[in-house]
């Protein structure tokens, strides 16, 4: 998993409340269990049209936005179904960061698990954060993980909390595996001394 430290990069708004797993990543795209390739169905309900042609009034598909890695979005983001397929979407796409009021917990957890940083934000800050990325190629944010802010284009700064845990793992680029390569010299202490101790096992 790949660390995430610093991010600066251009934020999309998207001002819709209960975004759920299935307007993120639409059910016919959930037939593979690969992370990658899913970008392109991310979103697809709203970024095409009903002949495949991009939407050309969805956020995403908006020149300044093409590129976006970072997404402020409405209230009670992720919520609908447990589908990894989600964040997996959102990061094939480009998307690092998610900046919203509120999470599903699901959704959330999936997230730090796949090296995307949902940073939760008061309502008056998300105001501010959405009007910041209302400004088109000049919507850009820097959210600094170590310090634990988010700079606007004009220089505010917004601090927000994260658990200390989470933010090692994000930090350092580990996952549920990373972790427990963390700890192979004790696993391989173990399972020496238990071979040794029940040889017959």
């Amino acid at each position: 998993m790949d660390k995430f430290v610093k991010l600066t990069g251009v934020a999309a708004p998207l001002p819709v409340v209960n975004i759920d797993t299935d307007m993120i990543i639409p059910k016919d795209y959930l037939k593979t269990i690969k992370r990658t390739g899913l970008g392109t169905g991310l979103f697809a309900e709203a970024r095409y049209n009903e002949d495949g042609s991009p939407n050309p009034d969805f956020v995403l598909n908006k020149p300044a936005y093409q590129n976006a890695s970072i997404l402020v979005a409405g209230d009670n983001f992720g919520c609908g179904s447990s589908r990894e397929h989600a964040p997996w979407a959102l990061l094939d796409f480009g998307i690092r960061c998610v900046i919203s009021t509120s999470f599903a917990d699901i959704f959330y957890n999936n997230c730090f698990k796949n090296g995307i940083l949902p940073i939760v934000v008061s309502p008056e800050n998300l105001e501010k954060l959405m009007d910041d990325a209302s400004r088109g190629s000049n919507a850009v944010l820097t959210v600094d993980l170590e310090a634990q802010e988010i700079t606007g284009p004009d220089g505010g700064r917004i601090a927000f909390e994260i658990d200390a845990f989470r933010r090692h793992c994000l930090l350092n680029g580990l996952d549920d595996i990373g972790l427990t390569l963390e700890k192979s010299a004790a696993i391989d202490s173990f399972e020496k001394a238990t071979a040794a101790a029940r040889p017959w096992a």
